[in-house]
């Protein structure tokens, strides 16, 4: 099986001519840097950790490997993209296996339906909803193909081009709520759920955000989706690789501490290391906030644009349990979405109340499954994540909370998949919000940044262009077209066309 590799530390020092900056080496931060890199323009790519990442985060223990961030890719057309560019083929340094079925939707009464649906199940569960669910399948297809894929990656401020891509998107009715375009075509309160929660991928709350937002989760026609054999931390591994093939620096290790501008222009990159470089382009991945509030703290835009921000709705964040089991499982698919009894209550509780619910919602991930490398021979390798409040909504004792949570989370998956789950547990950790917010600047433990409801979405998010400084940039998931791996390789390409063309 490849292993995630840590890059290392080049020790050359920063090169006196200016170049191109990106700060943040998650797989925004990564995908731009590479499509700068390949448009000839020089790049050096700099983050805070040892390795890069971002929220996509891999711990090796005990032969084990877990992952925190994506279960699957929903669409790989984007990452081929990036080895496209030089006439390279991505299946020369990653294997994608295909994950099938795309989710197994599970609920405490015995209701089971595999997306994509299974006849028998779905005949099942909602005998009514059979050409319903075709329809929406339908809908996926065509809104995805037609309108989403065309509006994701248009930078934002290019009004004529902008209008060309929601054209089709509004025809499809993107601009419904994800909840109630699904409600129209069926009628079980289960299969509207299973054909929902995808917003929640992305941070958003079904019944308040655009049905464009679903439209990154979903697999076109609910198709298959796919893992990098050997984990996300190896797809990550390849991309650095991809980057430094083409001639690009990396710096790691090393978090940013200053922004420096002159005028209306970033001048200088600055680390806590005291390296320093001269850039003539600069871009961020790291949190919009952490951005503008940290690293631009010393200039009249940084304050300004953080106050702004922070009077914004965030995310949700989450909460993971990550363990490794005696045994191998076969008939848990790679991810599962355990409803509760309820849904619209638990989507209330954290979204609008800020409370921690009784009655959970899991999406279990068990890439050993697909993947049987990440974990040595009989056993397997689970990530139980349980999507909670942020910190502003949600201002607990993660400390104290978190060890009964978990015993909560494994005990339900114990009850419902795992009987002697006890008996059977190697190793158990678990991350938090505020590890979120510590390890990763996230503000309030956001985990997929600004939510996005109407009101913060397309032109109204952070422009991937900021409004004030001419060379300053912004990817990842607080810009558009949002959070989700496909909507933030969207904005990486969007954000490279507005930088390519600056250095032109």
């Amino acid at each position: 099986m490849a292993r995630r590799k840590t890059p290392d530390q080049p020790a050359t020092p920063a090169p006196a001519q200016p170049r191109a900056c990106v700060i943040g080496a998650g797989i925004g931060g990564l995908a731009l840097a590479i499509r700068l890199q390949a448009a000839g323009q020089p790049t050096v790519l700099v983050d805070a950790k040892p390795q890069p990442g971002g929220m996509i985060r891999t711990w090796q223990r005990d032969g084990f490997v877990f992952e925190e961030g994506p279960a699957a890719i929903s669409d790989p057309t984007p990452l081929r993209e990036l080895w496209s560019l030089t006439g390279e083929d991505m299946a020369d340094a990653v294997n994608l296996l295909p994950v099938a079925p795309a989710w197994r939707c599970s609920w405490p009464d015995g209701g089971v339906l595999d997306l994509p649906a299974d006849p028998t199940q779905l005949a099942r569960l909602a005998p009514e909803d059979v050409a319903g669910y075709e329809d929406f399948a339908e809908w996926c297809a065509e809104a995805r193909s037609e309108g989403w894929q065309r509006l994701a990656d248009q930078p934002q401020g290019r009004i004529r081009s902008l209008l060309d891509s929601v054209g089709p998107l509004f025809r499809h009715q993107g601009w419904r709520s994800a909840a109630g375009l699904v409600a129209s075509q069926v009628k079980s309160e289960k299969l509207r759920a299973a054909l929902s929660f995808q917003t929640l991928l992305s941070g958003g709350n079904p019944r308040a955000t655009l049905a464009f937002n679903l439209l990154g989760q979903v697999p076109a026609g609910l198709g298959p989706a796919f893992w990098p054999e050997g984990g996300m931390g190896h797809l990550i591994a390849a991309l650095t690789e991809r980057f430094v093939k083409l001639g690009g620096e990396v710096r790691w290790h090393d978090p940013v501490v200053r922004i420096h501008t002159v005028g209306n222009r970033v001048t200088e990159i600055e680390c806590a290391s005291g390296w320093r470089s001269k850039v003539t382009l600069a871009a961020s991945n790291a949190d919009v906030v952490h951005t503008y509030r940290d690293l631009m703290r010393d200039i009249q835009r940084g304050p300004a644009m953080a106050r702004k921000l922070t009077d914004k709705s965030f995310s949700p964040s989450a909460f993971t349990v990550h363990f490794a089991l005696e045994g191998t499982w076969p008939g848990i698919p790679h991810r599962m979405a355990l409803f509760g009894p309820r849904f619209k209550g638990l989507l209330d509780d954290i979204f609008v109340h800020g409370v921690l619910p009784q009655d959970m919602m899991i999406l279990l991930s068990h890439p050993s499954v697909t993947d049987p490398g990440l974990a040595p021979p009989g056993r397997s390798v689970f990530a139980a994540t349980v999507p909670v409040a942020n910190l502003v909504k949600l201002p607990i004792d993660w400390e104290t909370i978190g060890p009964v949570l978990q015993r909560r989370v494994l005990g339900e998956i114990g009850r419902r998949l795992v009987p002697d789950i006890e008996d059977r547990i190697i190793t158990a950790f678990h991350t938090t919000p505020r590890d979120l917010a510590l390890d990763l600047n996230a503000w309030a433990g956001a985990g997929w940044s600004l939510e996005p409801r109407p009101s913060q979405s397309g032109p109204l998010r952070p422009h991937h262009r900021d409004n004030k400084l001419a060379n300053l940039y912004l990817v990842g998931a607080g810009t558009h077209p949002g959070a989700g791996l496909a909507a933030i390789l969207a904005g990486a390409k969007a954000t490279a066309q507005l930088m390519v063309e600056t250095k032109q």
